[in-house]
């Protein structure tokens, strides 16, 4: 039986969409495949790592006939990837086996039963729903993202916050050393909806970067749907479902700095660009910089165990009293390498206290890197 009759490329692509998460080596082998169910001309993808879930469906299927099996994901992309772009793919079901077929090449594939791939639950109801541009919320995320932990034992971390109170969306994600906060603000172009005044919700780390994969830079409708333990993200015709971390994230208000004292406007890609020559001479296991603030000048110097020394100056408006101050480079030229603006504002009060990196063009972004010493 025939399922699929399509132009290579236009099965590569939802295949590509929903491969991302797939885990190569798993316990349950059947998480190596790819759901593939066929309803008459529609045609669903389905992959899932039993925590997150995405759906890709397309217009592609053969026949009128209903069907459903699972084969390997990485197999199947990769005959996809090297076939050529040129004649149309014709997928059918004999027996236990898929065959793939295009021109003059065949490939024959072992499956297992569609009964035993372990689907996700949608939430019976979500309380609370955003619909906006994609690149809006793509955007957003490309705020914070980078400040998220990496397999943190405090599991909380591992994941973005987003919050939805007072008509805005916020985004908020730390990994204990730094936080990224940014938010929208309901408009025309976001619609919020809610059941209560405030919720909170940790979405996962590994569905926050598969997300950002699939969000298109244009103007696109995301509807994001919130439930007590779940996420849902519908972009078009792909779907992405998650469980959502259990926890109490920090209090991120209570972290982001209110009376410092000590600012400087200054070019964004020009502290990015000392601040990475500088960090040429840092080591993997010390990233540590000095910022070496005084009247009209802010030095950055590095060090390392071979007594190698890194200085830069640049010029700035600035004609308070003197501070030096320690931080880890990574974190500065993480904030600086994904903001998009021209100029950035650095606001400093201590050596013990936390910096303050803000943006003139968007009064919701806040950034904190706590400092270290030198």
């Amino acid at each position: 039986m025939i399922l699929i009759k399509a132009q290579r490329e236009a099965l590569l692509r939802p295949l590509q969409m929903v491969s991302g998460i797939v885990e190569r080596r798993h316990t349950l082998p059947i998480l190596s495949n790819i759901l593939i169910k066929k309803a008459g001309p529609s045609v669903s993808l389905i992959s899932t790592d039993i925590e997150m879930q995405i759906t890709s469906t397309v217009e592609m299927g053969s026949g009128s006939e209903d069907s459903s099996t699972t084969v390997s994901a990485r197999k199947f992309l990769d005959i996809l990837r090297a076939l050529p772009n040129d004649n149309e793919v014709v997928v059918s079901m004999a027996g236990r086996k898929m065959s793939i077929a295009q021109g003059k090449s065949r490939f024959q594939l072992q499956t297992l039963a569609a009964e035993e791939f372990p689907t996700v639950t949608p939430a019976q109801a979500y309380p609370a729903s955003v619909s906006l541009g994609q690149k809006d919320f793509k955007q957003l995320l490309h705020l914070v993202h980078f400040s998220m932990a990496q397999q943190d034992i405090r599991y909380y971390l591992n994941g973005l916050l987003l919050v939805i109170e007072a008509g805005q969306l916020r985004a908020v994600a730390t990994d204990g050393h730094r936080l990224a906060y940014a938010a929208m603000t309901a408009s025309e172009n976001m619609k919020i909806t809610s059941d209560t005044e405030r919720l909170e919700v940790i979405v996962p780390r590994k569905a926050i970067m598969e997300l950002q994969k699939l969000l298109a830079d244009d103007d696109q409708t995301l509807q994001i749907e919130l439930a007590n333990n779940q996420v849902r993200f519908q972009l078009a015709n792909i779907e992405l479902i998650s469980k959502l971390i259990e926890g109490k994230f920090p209090d991120y208000q209570r972290v982001i700095p209110r009376g410092h004292t000590k600012h400087i406007l200054m070019s964004r890609e020009v502290l990015l660009g000392a601040l990475t020559r500088a960090a040429i001479l840092t080591t993997d296991k010390f990233k540590g910089v000095r910022l070496s603030l005084s009247s009209g000048v802010l030095k950055i110097s590095a060090t390392n165990a071979e007594q190698e020394e890194a200085q830069e100056e640049v010029e700035v408006d600035y004609t308070g009293e003197s501070i030096d101050i320690g931080f880890n480079v990574q974190y500065l030229m993480d904030v600086l390498a994904n903001l998009k603006t021209d100029q950035i504002q650095l606001s400093l009060q201590d050596p013990n206290a936390s910096a303050l990196i803000t943006t003139p063009s968007d009064a919701e972004f806040r950034y904190v890197v706590m400092p270290m010493r030198i």
